[in-house]
């Protein structure tokens, strides 16, 4: 190799361990600030597209919030943002297996600051005519979980037993020495969830023929017939979809047990002990306020058949078509988005505290 060439190679190389060296003593590179979220919207199914069909729990949300920056998301459904607003969509996916993994994925997400977040659980659900009509919209400030049980096949139960479900670590139905709960009753924060009814009680769901030609089968249950309204009930969740007189009885007292009677059975859905249970391990690890969580479930199916049908009867009927579904996914909108334009509103003073009571 000629003297020139060594001497250019060499140059080449004293250049190169010169740029390494600058590399290695660089500022490290700047990572992306994580977007701060004001209010999660959680729904839990769409139908069919995000937008231009029949609506499900999310496309109304998606729409009128302006929910249109996507952001990848490895999970059930993307998540949906408004940069302006910091309010933050998702779908689940049915099911608290899927609730619980997608909330608890969102609230570890390092592209997110939930620090002063809100949560505000939106879904349709069936609705325990004695407390309501369809098209109602229910603020839950107890949640219960309707799946961690022994069975026995009510044909098979000893004949002074009302069912045939009973609590684990307990040797009969609604047994008073049962083990007590764990992340099986979820009691969200009393005031806060008094402060969504008084803010949104008097909105008005409208009504509609079909409404009231489904409603006016209930006869003898005044609630079930009464035009759509906002009011404070609780849910239960379970994974499978019950539907009957003597299932709703059960669901009655195995709501009131687990709360000591503080509780009233009114919505059943699916998801929201998995969401509640994510939100609670969140807390603790220091990710979200937990007590920022407001579950709302609108009606789109009463829990039993109307005085002269069969409970097969009507659930085949409604499997065809929720009766109150397009109603019960206005009603999630008119109402949780009341909840969500007064925290924008007044996020100044709601950034650091959860609202007061009104006066």
């Amino acid at each position: 190799m000629s003297k020139p060439v060594v001497s250019r190679f060499l140059s080449l190389l004293a250049a190169a361990w010169l740029a390494l060296a600058h590399a290695a003593h660089a500022a490290p590179p700047i990572e992306a600030k994580p977007i701060e979220i004001r209010v999660v919207v959680v729904t839990m199914f769409e139908i069919g597209a995000d937008a231009g069909d029949t609506a499900g729990e999310f496309q109304l949300w998606k729409a009128r919030q302006k929910l249109d920056t996507r952001l990848p998301f490895a999970h059930h459904h993307d998540l949906f943002l408004n940069d302006k607003t910091g309010v933050l969509g998702m779908v689940t996916g049915m099911g608290t297996a899927n609730s619980a993994t997608a909330v608890m994925e969102l609230g570890m997400d390092p592209r997110f600051d939930f620090s002063h977040a809100y949560w505000l659980v939106a879904g349709i659900a069936g609705v325990d005519p004695e407390d309501a009509s369809i098209g109602s919209a229910a603020w839950a400030q107890y949640v219960v979980d309707g799946d961690l049980a022994h069975e026995i096949d009510a044909r098979e139960i000893p004949p002074d037993w009302p069912t045939g479900y009973f609590p684990l670590d307990s040797k009969r139905p609604f047994d008073p020495d049962a083990k007590p709960p764990e992340g099986q009753v979820f009691h969200l924060k009393p005031a806060f969830v008094e402060w969504a009814y008084q803010l949104t009680r008097n909105i008005d769901l409208g009504d509609s023929p079909h409404l009231q030609r489904s409603r006016a089968r209930y006869k003898g249950y005044p609630n079930a017939q009464k035009p759509p309204f906002v009011l404070k009930g609780d849910n239960l969740a379970s994974m499978t979809f019950w539907h009957g007189k003597l299932l709703n009885e059960w669901a009655n007292h195995w709501l009131s047990y687990w709360t000591h009677g503080e509780g009233n059975f009114v919505t059943t859905a699916m998801e929201d002990t998995g969401t509640l249970l994510a939100l609670n391990y969140l807390g603790a690890a220091g990710k979200v306020n937990k007590d920022r969580v407001l579950v709302l479930r609108t009606a789109s199916n009463y829990s039993m058949p109307p005085p002269g049908v069969t409970a097969a009867e009507n659930m085949q009927k409604e499997n065809e078509g929720y009766s109150g579904l397009d109603a019960s996914v206005e009603s999630a909108y008119r109402v949780g988005s009341a909840v969500v334009e007064e925290l924008l509103k007044k996020w100044p003073a709601y950034r650091g505290q959860t609202p007061p009571l009104p006066k």
